[in-house]
Protein backbone atom coordinates (compact mmCIF):
# COMPACT_ATOMS: atom_id res chain seq x y z
CA UNK A 1 0.00 0.00 0.00
CA UNK A 2 1.39 3.58 -0.89
CA UNK A 3 0.27 7.03 -0.25
CA UNK A 4 -3.15 7.81 -0.61
CA UNK A 5 -3.87 10.33 -2.61
CA UNK A 6 -1.64 13.32 -1.60
CA UNK A 7 -1.07 12.64 1.70
CA UNK A 8 0.99 14.68 3.59
CA UNK A 9 3.35 13.53 6.54
CA UNK A 10 6.29 15.32 8.20
CA UNK A 11 9.29 13.78 8.76
CA UNK A 12 11.25 15.65 11.98
CA UNK A 13 15.15 15.49 11.65
CA UNK A 14 15.31 14.97 7.61
CA UNK A 15 19.59 15.27 7.40
CA UNK A 16 19.68 12.83 10.09
CA UNK A 17 21.16 8.92 9.51
CA UNK A 18 17.41 7.78 9.90
CA UNK A 19 15.69 10.59 8.67
CA UNK A 20 17.36 10.59 5.14
CA UNK A 21 16.40 7.16 4.54
CA UNK A 22 12.79 7.64 5.56
CA UNK A 23 12.11 10.62 3.59
CA UNK A 24 13.95 8.93 0.63
CA UNK A 25 11.31 5.69 1.00
CA UNK A 26 7.84 7.88 1.77
CA UNK A 27 9.06 9.86 -1.87
CA UNK A 28 9.28 6.66 -3.15
CA UNK A 29 6.24 5.00 -2.16
CA UNK A 30 4.67 8.32 -3.45
CA UNK A 31 3.85 10.46 -0.55
CA UNK A 32 3.86 14.27 -0.14
CA UNK A 33 6.98 14.87 2.29
CA UNK A 34 7.39 18.03 4.47
CA UNK A 35 10.84 17.52 6.54
CA UNK A 36 12.31 19.82 8.81
CA UNK A 37 16.11 20.51 9.50
CA UNK A 38 17.68 22.84 11.92
CA UNK A 39 19.03 24.96 9.59
CA UNK A 40 19.02 25.33 6.04
CA UNK A 41 21.85 27.27 5.71
CA UNK A 42 24.36 24.23 6.46
CA UNK A 43 24.60 22.75 2.79
CA UNK A 44 26.69 19.88 4.08
CA UNK A 45 23.45 18.50 6.25
CA UNK A 46 20.97 19.75 3.68
CA UNK A 47 22.42 18.99 0.14
CA UNK A 48 21.45 15.33 0.12
CA UNK A 49 17.50 16.78 0.49
CA UNK A 50 18.11 19.07 -2.36
CA UNK A 51 18.99 15.88 -4.13
CA UNK A 52 16.50 14.11 -3.44
CA UNK A 53 13.85 17.03 -4.26
CA UNK A 54 15.23 17.44 -7.56
CA UNK A 55 14.88 13.53 -8.18
CA UNK A 56 11.48 13.98 -6.58
CA UNK A 57 9.93 17.00 -8.20
CA UNK A 58 7.45 18.93 -5.97
CA UNK A 59 7.33 16.59 -3.79
CA UNK A 60 9.62 17.13 -1.06
CA UNK A 61 9.10 20.80 1.06
CA UNK A 62 12.10 21.64 3.33
CA UNK A 63 11.28 23.62 6.83
CA UNK A 64 13.45 24.97 9.13
CA UNK A 65 12.53 23.78 12.79
CA UNK A 66 14.27 24.00 16.41
CA UNK A 67 13.64 21.37 18.96
CA UNK A 68 13.75 23.69 21.71
CA UNK A 69 11.72 26.73 19.89
CA UNK A 70 8.22 26.40 20.76
CA UNK A 71 5.28 25.84 17.86
CA UNK A 72 8.34 26.17 15.49
CA UNK A 73 6.95 22.78 13.53
CA UNK A 74 2.94 24.17 13.31
CA UNK A 75 4.17 25.37 9.80
CA UNK A 76 5.61 22.22 8.85
CA UNK A 77 2.71 20.18 10.41
CA UNK A 78 -0.14 21.57 8.60
CA UNK A 79 -2.26 19.72 6.65
CA UNK A 80 -0.06 16.51 7.20
CA UNK A 81 -2.05 12.98 8.35
CA UNK A 82 1.29 11.27 9.75
CA UNK A 83 4.23 12.61 11.51
CA UNK A 84 7.09 10.61 12.31
CA UNK A 85 9.99 12.57 14.84
CA UNK A 86 12.55 11.32 14.57
CA UNK A 87 14.84 14.14 15.48
CA UNK A 88 16.75 13.89 18.62
CA UNK A 89 20.42 13.95 19.57
CA UNK A 90 22.52 11.00 19.67
CA UNK A 91 26.12 11.71 20.94
CA UNK A 92 28.72 9.29 22.17
CA UNK A 93 29.37 9.47 25.93
CA UNK A 94 32.90 11.51 25.19
CA UNK A 95 31.08 13.96 23.78
CA UNK A 96 28.60 14.87 26.35
CA UNK A 97 29.69 17.56 28.53
CA UNK A 98 26.32 18.24 30.29
CA UNK A 99 23.66 15.12 30.03
CA UNK A 100 20.60 17.35 30.79
CA UNK A 101 21.53 20.21 28.56
CA UNK A 102 23.12 18.09 25.61
CA UNK A 103 20.50 15.35 25.79
CA UNK A 104 17.67 15.25 28.12
CA UNK A 105 16.21 18.87 27.45
CA UNK A 106 16.39 18.37 23.56
CA UNK A 107 14.64 14.81 23.88
CA UNK A 108 11.89 15.57 25.87
CA UNK A 109 11.48 19.37 25.46
CA UNK A 110 11.98 17.91 21.20
CA UNK A 111 8.90 15.63 22.09
CA UNK A 112 7.08 18.13 24.20
CA UNK A 113 6.92 20.60 21.13
CA UNK A 114 6.28 18.22 18.33
CA UNK A 115 3.26 16.76 20.76
CA UNK A 116 2.33 20.14 21.49
CA UNK A 117 2.23 20.71 17.71
CA UNK A 118 0.17 17.72 17.14
CA UNK A 119 -2.36 18.86 19.59
CA UNK A 120 -3.23 22.21 17.15
CA UNK A 121 -3.13 20.28 14.10
CA UNK A 122 -6.51 18.97 13.88
CA UNK A 123 -5.55 16.79 10.71
CA UNK A 124 -2.64 14.45 12.43
CA UNK A 125 -4.32 11.16 12.63
CA UNK A 126 -0.82 9.19 13.61
CA UNK A 127 2.20 10.02 15.12
CA UNK A 128 5.05 7.27 14.86
CA UNK A 129 7.99 7.95 17.59
CA UNK A 130 11.62 6.80 16.77
CA UNK A 131 12.83 5.28 20.29
CA UNK A 132 15.38 3.11 21.11
CA UNK A 133 16.19 -0.24 22.89
CA UNK A 134 17.33 2.06 25.19
CA UNK A 135 14.05 3.16 26.28
CA UNK A 136 13.55 -0.51 27.21
CA UNK A 137 16.66 -1.30 29.26
CA UNK A 138 19.47 0.62 30.61
CA UNK A 139 22.85 -1.79 30.95
CA UNK A 140 22.68 -5.37 29.47
CA UNK A 141 22.52 -6.45 32.86
CA UNK A 142 19.04 -5.26 32.86
CA UNK A 143 18.15 -7.91 29.84
CA UNK A 144 19.02 -10.72 32.39
CA UNK A 145 16.39 -10.05 34.23
CA UNK A 146 13.79 -10.09 32.04
CA UNK A 147 11.81 -13.12 31.44
CA UNK A 148 14.34 -15.90 30.19
CA UNK A 149 16.85 -13.30 29.41
CA UNK A 150 15.19 -12.07 26.27
CA UNK A 151 15.26 -8.50 25.31
CA UNK A 152 11.24 -7.38 25.00
CA UNK A 153 9.00 -4.90 24.04
CA UNK A 154 7.14 -5.09 27.54
CA UNK A 155 10.08 -3.53 29.68
CA UNK A 156 10.71 0.26 30.02
CA UNK A 157 14.51 1.39 31.20
CA UNK A 158 14.27 2.36 35.04
CA UNK A 159 17.99 2.12 35.47
CA UNK A 160 19.91 4.55 33.66
CA UNK A 161 20.21 8.32 35.00
CA UNK A 162 21.31 11.56 33.98
CA UNK A 163 24.34 10.58 35.42
CA UNK A 164 24.44 7.17 34.16
CA UNK A 165 23.49 6.32 30.37
CA UNK A 166 22.21 10.06 29.40
CA UNK A 167 21.20 8.73 26.05
CA UNK A 168 19.15 6.21 27.20
CA UNK A 169 17.59 8.23 29.97
CA UNK A 170 16.50 11.13 27.83
CA UNK A 171 14.76 8.83 25.12
CA UNK A 172 13.10 6.98 27.94
CA UNK A 173 11.79 10.21 29.17
CA UNK A 174 10.86 11.11 25.95
CA UNK A 175 8.95 7.96 24.78
CA UNK A 176 7.03 8.01 28.42
CA UNK A 177 6.17 11.72 27.64
CA UNK A 178 4.28 10.52 24.14
CA UNK A 179 2.69 7.90 25.76
CA UNK A 180 1.04 9.83 27.91
CA UNK A 181 0.14 12.37 25.62
CA UNK A 182 -1.24 9.89 23.39
CA UNK A 183 -3.20 8.51 26.24
CA UNK A 184 -5.06 11.84 27.29
CA UNK A 185 -6.71 12.48 23.69
CA UNK A 186 -8.77 10.33 21.14
CA UNK A 187 -7.69 12.05 17.70
CA UNK A 188 -4.43 10.89 17.46
CA UNK A 189 -2.43 7.42 18.03
CA UNK A 190 0.99 6.33 18.49
CA UNK A 191 3.48 3.78 18.00
CA UNK A 192 7.04 3.42 18.55
CA UNK A 193 10.15 2.26 16.59
CA UNK A 194 12.12 0.57 19.20
CA UNK A 195 15.77 -0.17 17.16
CA UNK A 196 18.94 -1.26 18.23
CA UNK A 197 22.33 0.44 17.20
CA UNK A 198 21.49 1.82 13.70
CA UNK A 199 23.91 0.42 11.11
CA UNK A 200 24.18 0.83 6.94
CA UNK A 201 25.11 3.34 4.51
CA UNK A 202 24.29 6.56 5.03
CA UNK A 203 23.14 9.10 2.81
CA UNK A 204 24.44 11.90 4.11
CA UNK A 205 28.17 12.53 5.10
CA UNK A 206 27.24 15.57 7.78
CA UNK A 207 25.53 12.72 9.92
CA UNK A 208 26.60 12.63 13.47
CA UNK A 209 25.37 9.80 14.21
CA UNK A 210 26.43 7.96 16.95
CA UNK A 211 26.32 4.90 15.68
CA UNK A 212 28.66 6.01 12.95
CA UNK A 213 31.26 6.94 15.35
CA UNK A 214 31.47 3.62 17.18
CA UNK A 215 32.11 1.96 14.04
CA UNK A 216 34.41 4.74 13.08
CA UNK A 217 36.88 3.87 15.77
CA UNK A 218 36.81 -0.15 14.94
CA UNK A 219 37.64 0.96 11.27
CA UNK A 220 40.30 3.12 11.99
CA UNK A 221 42.34 0.51 13.60
CA UNK A 222 41.29 1.23 17.29
CA UNK A 223 40.98 -2.43 17.73
CA UNK A 224 43.64 -3.65 15.50
CA UNK A 225 45.17 -5.51 18.23
CA UNK A 226 41.99 -7.62 19.35
CA UNK A 227 38.33 -6.76 19.56
CA UNK A 228 37.19 -6.34 23.12
CA UNK A 229 34.41 -8.71 23.41
CA UNK A 230 31.54 -5.96 23.50
CA UNK A 231 28.20 -6.78 21.55
CA UNK A 232 25.44 -4.95 20.01
CA UNK A 233 21.93 -5.21 19.06
CA UNK A 234 21.92 -3.93 15.36
CA UNK A 235 19.08 -2.95 13.19
CA UNK A 236 19.62 -1.89 9.03
CA UNK A 237 18.65 1.34 8.52
CA UNK A 238 17.08 0.64 5.27
CA UNK A 239 14.79 -1.97 7.61
CA UNK A 240 14.27 0.75 10.28
CA UNK A 241 12.77 3.51 7.56
CA UNK A 242 10.59 0.50 6.33
CA UNK A 243 9.46 -0.42 10.12
CA UNK A 244 8.59 3.44 10.55
CA UNK A 245 6.05 3.21 7.12
CA UNK A 246 4.78 0.11 8.24
CA UNK A 247 3.69 1.69 11.42
CA UNK A 248 1.81 4.53 9.39
CA UNK A 249 0.27 2.85 7.05
CA UNK A 250 -0.69 -0.60 8.70
CA UNK A 251 -3.93 0.45 10.63
CA UNK A 252 -3.93 -2.23 13.47
CA UNK A 253 0.24 -1.40 14.37
CA UNK A 254 -0.14 -0.43 17.98
CA UNK A 255 2.40 0.24 20.71
CA UNK A 256 5.99 -0.31 20.54
CA UNK A 257 7.89 -2.05 18.01
CA UNK A 258 11.53 -3.60 18.56
CA UNK A 259 13.48 -3.16 15.30
CA UNK A 260 16.73 -5.11 16.05
CA UNK A 261 18.51 -8.88 14.78
CA UNK A 262 17.48 -11.74 17.18
CA UNK A 263 21.26 -12.58 18.06
CA UNK A 264 23.79 -9.26 18.47
CA UNK A 265 26.92 -8.75 17.07
CA UNK A 266 29.98 -8.05 18.22
CA UNK A 267 33.28 -5.77 17.46
CA UNK A 268 34.83 -9.23 16.48
CA UNK A 269 31.46 -10.53 14.16
CA UNK A 270 31.69 -6.93 12.35
CA UNK A 271 35.69 -7.15 11.95
CA UNK A 272 34.66 -10.78 10.45
CA UNK A 273 32.42 -10.14 8.61
CA UNK A 274 34.38 -7.15 6.75
CA UNK A 275 37.39 -9.23 6.14
CA UNK A 276 35.71 -11.58 4.50
CA UNK A 277 35.81 -9.24 1.66
CA UNK A 278 38.37 -7.07 2.70
CA UNK A 279 41.19 -9.40 3.85
CA UNK A 280 43.99 -6.66 3.51
CA UNK A 281 42.85 -4.43 5.85
CA UNK A 282 44.94 -4.32 8.66
CA UNK A 283 43.43 -1.97 10.74
CA UNK A 284 40.66 -4.66 11.68
CA UNK A 285 40.94 -7.24 14.65
CA UNK A 286 42.24 -10.38 13.73
CA UNK A 287 41.63 -11.59 17.24
CA UNK A 288 38.91 -10.70 20.35
CA UNK A 289 40.65 -9.86 23.22
CA UNK A 290 40.20 -11.45 26.62
CA UNK A 291 37.97 -10.00 29.44
CA UNK A 292 41.32 -8.84 31.76
CA UNK A 293 43.28 -6.31 29.88
CA UNK A 294 39.55 -4.71 29.03
CA UNK A 295 39.02 -4.32 32.59
CA UNK A 296 42.60 -3.31 33.33
CA UNK A 297 43.23 -0.28 30.14
CA UNK A 298 39.01 0.30 29.54
CA UNK A 299 39.08 3.61 32.10
CA UNK A 300 42.32 5.02 29.83
CA UNK A 301 39.22 4.61 27.20
CA UNK A 302 36.47 6.14 29.25
CA UNK A 303 34.68 2.83 30.03
CA UNK A 304 34.05 2.72 33.62
CA UNK A 305 34.42 -0.33 35.59
CA UNK A 306 31.01 -0.18 36.22
CA UNK A 307 30.25 0.03 32.25
CA UNK A 308 32.50 -3.09 32.15
CA UNK A 309 30.71 -5.19 34.58
CA UNK A 310 27.45 -4.60 33.51
CA UNK A 311 28.13 -5.01 28.97
CA UNK A 312 31.67 -6.38 28.54
CA UNK A 313 30.99 -10.46 27.49
CA UNK A 314 27.28 -10.07 27.88
CA UNK A 315 24.98 -10.98 25.14
CA UNK A 316 21.42 -11.87 25.08
CA UNK A 317 18.40 -13.11 22.94
CA UNK A 318 16.13 -10.43 20.97
CA UNK A 319 11.89 -10.40 20.62
CA UNK A 320 11.83 -8.93 17.12
CA UNK A 321 8.51 -11.17 16.63
CA UNK A 322 6.06 -8.17 16.46
CA UNK A 323 8.10 -6.50 14.04
CA UNK A 324 7.88 -9.29 11.75
CA UNK A 325 4.57 -10.39 12.28
CA UNK A 326 2.70 -6.96 12.40
CA UNK A 327 4.82 -4.68 10.58
CA UNK A 328 6.02 -7.62 7.75
CA UNK A 329 9.73 -6.85 8.29
CA UNK A 330 12.27 -8.92 6.28
CA UNK A 331 15.11 -8.40 7.83
CA UNK A 332 18.19 -7.77 5.86
CA UNK A 333 21.19 -10.13 6.88
CA UNK A 334 23.65 -8.28 8.84
CA UNK A 335 26.69 -9.41 6.97
CA UNK A 336 24.78 -7.63 4.11
CA UNK A 337 24.33 -4.36 6.71
CA UNK A 338 28.19 -4.86 7.68
CA UNK A 339 29.39 -4.47 4.50
CA UNK A 340 27.15 -1.75 3.35
CA UNK A 341 28.36 0.41 6.22
CA UNK A 342 31.58 -0.03 5.42
CA UNK A 343 31.91 0.47 1.89
CA UNK A 344 30.11 3.65 2.56
CA UNK A 345 32.44 4.89 5.19
CA UNK A 346 35.49 4.53 2.60
CA UNK A 347 33.36 6.00 -0.52
CA UNK A 348 33.23 9.34 2.40
CA UNK A 349 36.73 8.98 3.46
CA UNK A 350 37.96 8.92 -0.23
CA UNK A 351 35.70 11.75 -0.91
CA UNK A 352 36.66 14.10 2.08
Amino acid sequence: MGAEGSTAVLVTGGSGFVGSHLVRRLLERGYEVRTTVRSTADPAKVRPLWELDEEFPGRLSLFEADLLTEGSFDAAMSGCRVVFHVASPFLMPERIKDGRRDLVEPALLGTRNVLAGIERTPSVRRLVLTSTVGAIFGDYTDVLDMTDHVLSERYFNTTSTVENNPYHYAKTLAERAAWEAEAAQQRWRMVSVNPGLVLGPSLTPASRSGSLFLLDELFKGYFCYGAPDFSFTTADVRDVADAHIAAAEKPDAKGRYIVAERTMTSFHDMARIIRSRYPRDLRLPRTELPHWPVRILGPAFGLTQDYIRKHLGIRFRVDNSRSVSELGITYRPVEQTVLDHYEAWRKQRSAK
